[in-house]
């Protein structure tokens, strides 16, 4: 991941990037299977995830990513948060990032004021700035009663009103929100909603995976459409929902 700026109001930049899992077959689910398949290892099985795709999203712009599950947009969405590494190709970030899917980057080891810190800090904000927000990001998540609780007993409700709230209150300049809107709880997702059509997102550069249409249509300039780990489409927004909508048939 380079984060070196680009010019001409380009906030993200990627070229030929590609990403494989290697996932291993183990079918060693016994302790049978294993005394007698101790010298023949599990097979290693190689699933490309991402194919040599390339795009550019300009500084402001929000941008759908459309696709069935599997398609391999989670993957993008994280190869450009800088959450992976591409095996190929690079990814160029003007701007502060943050990605937000039920918690990704932040600890579940840790309790929701360390994770407010961390993130913060990852944001570049310094300590007295973070101090300052501090309350209104627990406020606004609705986390009073466990601050000093370690995340990885939080619903997945809670973990994502602390990671949106997070990213509200601490100002990522370019945005990643895999699914946002359909995550928490009905109360949750209208305040969601709200923040995302108040002046907070002006400016802003957002990446937004989602499976409504009405959600698309109402936020994005542009939409891409994905399948099978390459990229068939990405400009109009009511064209790139055609071809998810024929490819849902």
């Amino acid at each position: 991941m380079e984060n070196t700026i680009v010019k001409n109001g380009i906030a993200i930049k990627a070229r030929n990037i590609s990403k494989t899992f290697q996932i291993s077959e183990d079918s060693h689910n016994t302790v049978k299977h294993r005394l007698f398949n101790l010298f023949n290892p599990p097979r290693t099985k190689y699933v490309p995830a991402l194919k040599n795709l390339s795009m550019e999203i300009m500084q402001g712009e929000c941008i759908g990513l459309l696709g069935r599950n599997g398609c391999g947009k989670s993957t993008l969405v994280k190869l450009l948060a800088g959450v992976y590494p591409s095996d190929t190709g690079y990814v160029n970030i003007q701007g502060s990032t943050m990605l937000m899917n039920l918690g990704v980057g932040m600890s579940h080891e840790l309790t929701a004021r360390e994770n407010v810190y961390v993130s913060g800090s990852v944001l570049g904000l310094k300590i007295k700035e973070i101090d300052a927000i501090f309350d209104e990001i627990i406020s606004f998540a609705e986390l009073e009663g466990f601050v000093d609780t370690k995340i990885k007993f939080f619903s997945s409700g809670m973990v994502a009103r602390l990671g949106f709230s997070i990213a509200v209150k601490a100002g990522a300049d370019i945005m990643f929100l895999d699914e946002i809107f359909a995550v928490g709880d009905a109360k949750f997702q209208e305040k969601a909603i709200k923040v995302f059509e108040s002046s907070w997102i002006q400016g802003k550069t957002v990446v937004l995976v989602s499976h409504s249409m009405e959600v698309i249509r109402k936020y994005c300039n542009r939409a891409a459409f994905m399948r099978k780990g390459e990229l068939v489409y990405f400009g109009d927004t009511e064209q790139a929902i055609d071809l998810y909508m024929k490819d849902n048939e």
